[in-house]
C-alpha cells in the first residue's frame, strides 16, 4: 500500500518561508504596477500592457498573492499565478525577448515552494476504496 509522502521538518518550514516570501514579493510586483513606477510602466507598455490593463494585471497579481498565500485557497491560488505567469512567458516569447526565463524561474520556485510544503498532495492520485 503507498503511503502519501510527508513533508520533513526542514522542507516544511523551508516551504512555508518561501510561499510566504513568493507571495510577498508578487505583492510587491502588483504595488508597483498599481503606482506605476515610471520605467517598469513603460516596458510594461511597450508591451501592450498600458493604461487600464495595468491595473488588471496588478488587481490579478494582488489576488493571485493572496490566494497562495491563505493555506485553504492555496492550490487555487497556484493555479491563478501558473496561468498568470504562463501568460508572462507567453507575452516575452510573443515578443521576441529573451526574458522569458525570468517568469519561468519565478513559476518553478511557486511549485518548489508547494512541494516542500505540501509533498503529499502534489503528484499523487487518489485511490478508491
Amino acid at each position: 500500500m503507498n503511503q502519501p509522502q510527508l513533508a520533513t521538518p526542514i522542507g516544511f518550514r523551508f516551504g512555508a518561508i518561501l510561499i510566504y516570501l513568493l507571495s510577498f514579493l508578487l505583492l510587491v510586483s502588483a504595488l508597483v504596477k498599481f503606482v506605476r513606477v515610471p520605467e517598469p510602466a513603460s516596458q510594461l507598455a511597450a508591451l501592450g500592457f498600458g493604461g487600464l490593463k495595468l491595473f488588471w494585471v496588478a488587481a490579478l497579481e494582488t489576488t493571485s498573492a493572496a490566494l497562495f498565500a491563505y493555506p485553504r485557497t492555496r492550490s487555487f491560488g497556484l493555479l491563478m499565478i501558473s496561468a498568470y505567469l504562463g501568460g508572462a512567458i507567453a507575452t516575452h516569447v510573443g515578443h521576441d525577448q529573451l526574458t522569458a526565463f525570468r517568469p519561468a524561474v519565478v513559476l518553478a520556485l511557486f511549485w518548489l515552494a508547494c512541494w516542500l510544503r505540501h509533498p503529499q498532495t502534489l503528484w499523487t492520485v487518489p485511490r478508491s476504496a
